[in-house]
C-alpha cells in the first residue's frame, strides 16, 4: 500500500482542478481543504485490521510529512492509524513557501484533520507526534483541547529559540525588518547541524520537497510568536508526554526540554537526553535513531494499552 495515495478527498472538486506546487492535481492525491480554502496534501498509514489508536504526525519547518515514513511504519506495526499533512507553505500543500499569516493556522489545521479522522474512528484515543516546529504545533494543539489527547511524543520541540539566532539584538532587528522588509531572507537552514549522520544530511540536501529558499523575516517572527505562546501554554499542559532531545542541538535549544519538564503540569512526563546528538534524532547516528525508535515504540505501546483500557466498550 502506498501511504501517499491512500484516502479519499473530503471536498468536492472544482471544474479546473487545483494543483500542488509540484503541478500534480489534488484530485489525484489525498488532501483536505482548510478554513482559508487552501489545499493541504495528506498522508495516511492504515493498519490491516482495526486500529487501536490514532497518531497525528506534525513535521518541522521547511520539511514535509513524507520524511516520517520510517516512524509511521513503526507505529503502523503497533496497529495504529497514522496520519499527517504538509503544513501550509510546505511540501505538497498550497501556500507561499515557509510563510503563514499566523502560527495559529498550523494548529487550527491540525485540529481540523484530527476531527476529520475521528469522525470515522470516534472511540479511539488520539496521540500527537511532533518534531521541531511541529513540536510547538503539537504542544499548542494539546493545550487548546486539554482533555482531548491521550499522549504526545516530542522530538527536539521548539520551546526555546536557538541562542545563536535569537539574541536580544537579532529579535529587535527582526521586528523592525518585519515592518519594512517582511519577505527578506534570513538565510537557509544549515543542513550540517540537523544530524551527525552524513547520509541523512545528503538525503535532506537532495530532497526536492525541502524548502531551501531561506527563513523569511515574517516567518521568523511567527516562530518567535510560537515560542512565546508555548511558554504561556506550558503551565496549563496536562497531557502525558515523551520528550526526546539532543544535547548538541543548535536549532532548538536543549534548555527548552528542561523548561518543558519543569513547567508542564502533566503527571506522566518523561525526558531522555541524547548526549552529543543534533536536531533530527529520528535521522541521527544509528545508535541514537535505534534508541529513539525503541523509546517511542515502548512509550506509545504502554499509553495505547492504558488509553484503550480506559475507553468505553
Amino acid at each position: 500500500m502506498d501511504a501517499g495515495l491512500e484516502g479519499p478527498s473530503r471536498m468536492p472538486e472544482e471544474s479546473s482542478p487545483r494543483r500542488t506546487p509540484q503541478n500534480v492535481p489534488y484530485q489525484d492525491l489525498p488532501h483536505l481543504v482548510n478554513a482559508d480554502g487552501q489545499y493541504l496534501f495528506c498522508r495516511y498509514w492504515k493498519p490491516v485490521g482495526t486500529p487501536k489508536a490514532l497518531v497525528f504526525v506534525s513535521h518541522g519547518a521547511g520539511e514535509h510529512c513524507g520524511r516520517y515514513e520510517d516512524l509511521a511504519q513503526m507505529l503502523l506495526r503497533l496497529d495504529l492509524l497514522v496520519f499527517a499533512h504538509d503544513h501550509v507553505g510546505h511540501g505538497q500543500s498550497e501556500g507561499e513557501r515557509m510563510m503563514v499569516s499566523d502560527f495559529q493556522v498550523f494548529v487550527r489545521d491540525v485540529l481540523q484533520h484530527v476531527d476529520l479522522v475521528q469522525k470515522d474512528h470516534p472511540r479511539l484515543p488520539v496521540f500527537l507526534l511532533g518534531h521541531s516546529m511541529g513540536g510547538a504545533i503539537a504542544i499548542l494543539t494539546a493545550a487548546e483541547r486539554p482533555s482531548h489527547f491521550s499522549g504526545m511524543v516530542l522530538i527536539s520541540p521548539l520551546v526555546v529559540a536557538s541562542p545563536e539566532s535569537a539574541t536580544t539584538f537579532k529579535i529587535l532587528a527582526a521586528k523592525v525588518l518585519n515592518l519594512v522588509m517582511p519577505n527578506m531572507s534570513l538565510g537557509p537552514i544549515d543542513s550540517s547541524v540537523i544530524s551527525r549522520n552524513k547520509t541523512e544530511v545528503e538525503l535532506y540536501n537532495s530532497d526536492p520537497l525541502i524548502c531551501r529558499a531561506g527563513l523569511k523575516v515574517c516567518f521568523g517572527i511567527q516562530l518567535l510568536n510560537a515560542v512565546s505562546r508555548v511558554e504561556r501554554a506550558l503551565p496549563k499542559l496536562t497531557v502525558p508526554f515523551l520528550l526526546l532531545q539532543g544535547s548538541a542541538d543548535r536549532l532548538c535549544d536543549s534548555r527548552g526540554a528542561y523548561q518543558l519538564m519543569g513547567s508542564a503540569r502533566s503527571l506522566d512526563k518523561t525526558l531522555k537526553i541524547y548526549e552529543g546528538a543534533y536536531h533530527v534524532l529520528h535521522k541521527e547516528l544509528p545508535e541514537v535513531t535505534d534508541s529513539v525508535f525503541q523509546e517511542i515504540n515502548t512509550w506509545v505501546s504502554q499509553r495505547t494499552a492504558q488509553a484503550g483500557a480506559g475507553s468505553p466498550p
